[in-house]
């Protein structure tokens, strides 16, 4: 016996996952938990997620939970969880940027919120991170106008332009956008030296440190992908910045409970490197390079949380970010990243206030595309102990 689920499968910026009605779900949190593992085909020894939908990496294995907002001041309700490839897990804690910019659109479709043409404003509370995005959906005839000229690097075709407006992002996990109270602190690495890195927290926590500390160029895609001493050195950073951000209370723990956040990241000055499509980027169209690690592995894009975190940084003085970035003096809020699939453009409203910085919106701009709608079949016995 099997138990179908209805289920839409959408493509938000470079990311994949199922979006849920909320409504439709088991009621019970380990419920939840065990249909969308079994949905995706978790926890894989093999890393394929053969028996699911997942696609055998952290951006296709991702899921969306939505509902209609009770609170004034919001739309709907999202709800993000990061389902592990090969562990049975689903963290709920942070958010993926990129996903969210088919929430809008899910909802236009979905009947959440009244059509209007050209642009339908959809305010979205991001629940596992407790703040506002305000996407920009295009709509004709009542429907997401999913066509258009704009492109983004890590997405083959282009589609139309969604805004996403990170209202006050910071503190997103932590409540702070410091969590540890400094814009710098100090890491050991594997061998025992130690390092400089900047802990952020902006619409998901980060830790960033300079490619160059590391031993590598930070243009180079390769050492991030082969390496595994530089992986073990990200990890090491990433889990000692888990314990000091106050997300987790040992290495141990910040190892096995806690692979989704914070994310890491080395970042590098601007430089020429060659795209993994094989497409050239140049230095001056770029403010920094950066790769980024997710779930273990290089992100061979770049998540749009992690591009508003890094825009941010990049504007504050003091954190290794703005140590390597290159803002444009006639427009300092423009933030250019070059990642392992080209670039991503954010720009990141900082200001200075008596009581030290307040972050007021990071915008960016994604594309989405619905892909598949029909129902998900986990076996019946998952829900043994319970019913929906």
């Amino acid at each position: 016996m099997v138990r179908r689920i209805r289920s839409v499968l959408m493509r938000g910026g470079t990311s994949r996952g199922l979006f849920f009605h909320e409504r439709d779900l088991p009621s019970d949190a380990n419920l939840v938990e065990r249909f969308l593992l079994a949905a995706y085909g978790s926890p894989d020894p093999f890393r394929r997620q053969t028996d699911g939908v997942g696609g055998g990496a952290s951006q296709t294995s991702k899921a969306a939970i939505i509902r209609p907002a009770a609170a004034a001041g919001y739309d709907v309700v999202y709800r993000f969880g990061q389902v592990a490839i090969d562990r049975p897990e689903v963290d709920f804690r942070g958010n993926c940027g990129n996903l969210s910019a088919a929430v809008g659109p899910f909802a236009v479709d979905e009947g959440l919120v009244p059509a209007v043409e050209p642009f339908t404003r959809v305010r979205i509370h991001q629940e596992n991170t407790d703040t506002l995005i305000v996407a920009e959906v295009p709509v004709r005839d009542g429907r997401f106008l999913e066509t258009g000229d704009f492109e983004i690097d890590g997405v083959p075709f282009p589609g139309s332009r969604i805004r996403l407006h990170f209202v006050r992002p910071e503190g997103a996990v932590t409540k702070s956008l410091f969590p540890t109270g400094a814009r710098q602190d100090r890491f050991t690495l594997p061998g025992g030296r130690t390092i400089a890195a900047t802990c952020i927290d902006a619409a998901n926590p980060f830790v960033f440190v300079r490619a160059d500390a590391l031993g590598v160029p930070g243009a180079e895609i390769e050492p991030f992908e082969r390496s595994a001493a530089l992986g073990e050195a990200l990890e090491a950073v990433r889990r000692q910045a888990a314990v000091a951000m106050g997300i987790a209370s040992s290495l141990e723990e910040a190892g096995r409970l806690n692979q989704a956040v914070p994310k890491v990241a080395a970042v590098g000055p601007p430089a020429d490197y060659v795209a993994v499509n094989g497409r050239p980027v140049a230095a001056g169209e770029i403010t920094l390079v950066a790769r980024m690690m997710s779930m273990g592995s290089l992100h061979r894009a770049y998540a749009v949380s992690g591009a508003i975190a890094t825009a941010g940084a990049a504007r504050i003085p003091g954190t290794v970010v703005s140590e390597v970035a290159r803002v444009a003096a006639e427009n300092p809020a423009r933030v250019v990243i070059g990642h392992p699939s080209g670039r991503i453009e954010a720009e990141a409203r900082v200001a200075e206030t008596g009581g030290g910085i307040v972050y007021e919106e990071g915008v960016v701009g994604r594309t989405a595309r619905r892909l598949m709608e029909g129902f998900v079949l986990v076996p019946e016995r998952l829900f043994a102990e319970g019913r929906p």
